[in-house]
């Protein structure tokens, strides 16, 4: 068993590394290192209730303190991560400080994908907290607002704009939002749900420039050349994995660190959360998931991976979003090719569950507003992804 445990990372995924560690036994040396000074919060409130107000930010921290002081773990917060030593196994941070491990769990998630003229006053991106806060701030003063992509975090942002009366245009350069993750046919109703909550959608376009004066942003510039009035832009195309304070480490840096289906990158080096990339058993692929709940399952996998629980990663992702007052829950994997088709339910009357096939083969079911009619039907993707796709 590692005597000194070090989780780079100190969110979702590193936080159930940890606790789970604690709940199997560990009793050795346990650091965490985050580069936000903040106690270990939830972040799909941030696009939701944190940023309407609808819950003050304590109530999105993941524990309490005392909880956090019951790990009898060093936490080191408002702390970054530079530099890793795989051969000397110690993990180099900011100050010079160096950190020695046995085991290593890296959990530093993603950061926002930037477009050229993203760091203009007025531009905004939305990953932590603070950026939730300010961008609050902002949206309370009534901006004309462009969300620029419109993919889960785009909509959900679109949506808790609109319901603070905040005029909003979401642009992006498919035909229909979120078609990226589940196809022209649910973009096609996720449209139609915006406009019918008075969004503005600009779609089959992409951004040219944005514009500026007197320092700040004034419009949004697209490609076919209109331009968009704008107050505020927020910027939400995607996100990479944040594995740049490994270049040079030896670790394969792929999207993602590059791990076995073990979660397991190098001989004490494991990942889990949005910066790690596995081979999955289940779909003979590699995959990495930027959702809430792939980073519970994969701390709790590598956590027993650690102390010796020989066994592959293989949980189907699941995970939802919420806009406006529609839930979509998704369980499986949507790949473009895959053909949704409806089960149960009506798209008119907005309740309806999907499954997705590909090769004959259910690998994604959806549910819109209907989570039961979604949980009878997981079992759909489980018998039939049994054996790699």
């Amino acid at each position: 068993m590692p005597a000194r445990i070090v989780i780079v990372g100190a969110s979702a995924a590193g936080l159930t590394a940890a606790e789970a560690l604690r709940e199997k036994g560990y009793d050795g040396a346990l650091t965490l290192v985050g580069d936000e000074p903040h106690r270990p919060y939830d972040r799909p409130p941030l696009s939701k209730q944190i940023l309407t107000g609808a819950w003050e930010p304590r109530r999105a921290e993941l524990r309490d303190a005392e909880a956090l002081d019951g790990l009898g773990a060093q936490w080191l917060l408002g702390r970054r991560a530079t530099g890793l030593d795989t051969a000397g196994r110690t993990v180099r941070l900011d100050g010079g400080d160096r950190l020695p491990y046995d085991a290593l769990v890296i959990a530093t998630g993603a950061a926002p994908r930037r477009l050229p003229g993203g760091d203009l006053a007025g531009v905004h991106h939305l990953r932590t907290l603070d950026d939730a806060l300010r961008l609050r701030g902002r949206l309370l003063a009534g901006p004309r607002t462009v969300v620029v992509g419109a993919g889960f975090l785009g909509c959900e942002v679109t949506a808790a704009a609109r319901r603070m009366g905040v005029r909003v245009t979401l642009v992006d350069p498919l035909p229909v939002p979120m078609q990226r993750q589940f196809g022209p046919r649910i973009g096609e109703l996720v449209g139609r749900l915006h406009r019918d909550h008075g969004a503005e959608l600009r779609t089959g376009v992409g951004v040219s420039r944005f514009v500026t004066a007197a320092g700040r942003v004034a419009a949004v510039e697209l490609a076919d050349g209109s331009r968009l009035p704008a107050d505020l832009v927020v910027v939400a195309v995607g996100a990479a994995p944040a594995t740049g304070w490994l270049a040079g480490s030896g670790l394969p840096l792929g999207d993602g660190v590059e791990c076995d289906a073990h979660c397991r990158a190098a001989p004490g080096v494991y990942a889990a959360g949005d910066a790690a990339s596995w081979h999955h058993p289940r779909f003979g692929v590699r995959m990495r998931v930027e959702h809430r709940q792939n980073a519970t399952e994969q701390g709790r996998a590598v956590a027993a991976e650690i102390l010796g629980e020989r066994r592959s990663f293989d949980s189907v992702p699941y995970f939802w979003t919420d806009q406006y007052d529609t839930r979509i829950q998704a369980y499986g994997v949507f790949p473009p090719d895959a053909e949704p088709a409806v089960l149960s339910g009506d798209p008119a009357g907005r309740k309806f569950v999907a499954a997705y096939r590909r090769d004959g083969r259910v690998v994604g079911v959806l549910g819109w507003n209907d989570p039961r009619g979604l949980v009878a039907r997981r079992k759909m993707v489980l018998a039939e992804t049994s054996t790699p796709l």
